[in-house]
């Protein structure tokens, strides 16, 4: 195999690996740009995973699974909106035990789908774009999946910095009394957020298990959610951002099979806990730096809104 063939072989698997913490954390951005924050993306990921496997199975069409991934991922996400949006639970313990729910939930629901092979969707070559070497099969031979991943980026920057939807939201998220006495429905909004990060999380949970590993396996998220999460904060909420940390986290990912193929002897244990590890010193790099941590943070992230009576 060429050097060429090499990188981009490299290459495609990092895509692999960056698209469903790109689709998670491209939702869960929309989520707290309007003051919510939804821990449980790790959750709502595993029951997409899982219902988008069986309905896969069931239908013989990866294209219903993805409905069904987003579905049960929306599904979810309402739980998490009525309990912290009308009963004004607090949004991070919720958060918590809505990744617990769903850890259980994926694990009885997908006890019998344990073993059995998946049906796998197939790239989208887009004629005579993915024919240009070495970028073609990069850019434009990719699963619809990676292509609904840049999409939903663009739509988010334009739909949040561009139009006068992404202003409410943000205003939501920024001031929610000042929102709510121009006349705008603060709840509506955080619903509408809080089930598109849904979605979004569904999908990223189906990418798993029909495209990046195409079978039921427990806990096959192993704490993507959790980096999702952690993205959102290093791209200080900007969805640009967002897709060059996913891409960064996902080389990092991918870097400890190349490493242990190269024969680096480090233990595997080390070269599995990578992406965490970089998580965490990501995080404390930002929390040091008073001003980036301050940068775009909406400033009623994670703060309940009581409407006058």
């Amino acid at each position: 195999m060429s050097d060429l063939s090499m990188i981009e072989a490299v290459l495609l698997t990092i895509i692999t690996a960056s698209t469903p913490l790109l689709l998670a954390a491209i939702g869960e951005l929309v989520v707290e740009r309007s003051g919510v924050l939804n821990l449980g993306v790790e959750g709502m990921m595993i029951v997409g995973a899982v219902m988008g496997f069986a309905a896969t199975q069931a239908t013989g069409s990866p294209y219903i699974g993805i409905v069904a991934a987003m579905i049960s991922g929306v599904a979810m996400s309402l739980l998490f909106g009525f309990l912290t949006l009308n009963l004004m639970a607090n949004q991070v313990a919720t958060g918590l035990a809505l990744t617990i729910l769903g850890l259980g939930l994926s694990g009885m629901i997908g006890e019998a789908f344990i073993g059995q092979p998946g049906i796998s969707l197939k790239p989208i070559a887009i004629p005579v774009l993915s024919a240009i070497p070495f970028i073609g099969p990069l850019l434009f031979n990719q699963d619809i999946l990676v292509y609904a991943s840049y999409g939903l980026v663009i739509a988010v920057y334009f739909v949040l910095f561009r139009s006068s939807t992404g202003l409410i939201i943000r205003a939501v998220g920024d001031n929610h009394g000042s929102a709510h006495s121009l006349g705008y429905s603060v709840i509506q909004v955080r619903y509408l957020a809080v089930m598109f990060g849904g979605a979004c999380s569904g999908l990223a949970g189906a990418y798993l298990s029909l495209i990046y590993t195409p079978q039921w396996v427990e806990g096959m998220t192993a704490g993507r959610g959790w980096i999702a999460l952690a993205l959102v904060v290093f791209a200080s909420w900007r969805p640009a951002r967002v897709l060059i940390g996913a891409y960064l986290f996902g080389a990092v990912s991918i870097l400890q099979f190349h490493a242990q193929a190269a024969g680096i002897g480090l233990p595997t244990q080390l070269m599995s806990a990578l992406p965490y590890l970089a998580t965490i010193i990501v995080l404390i790099m930002i929390s040091r730096n008073k001003t980036l941590a301050k940068v775009n943070t909406p400033a009623c992230l994670g703060k309940p809104f009581v409407p006058d009576r």
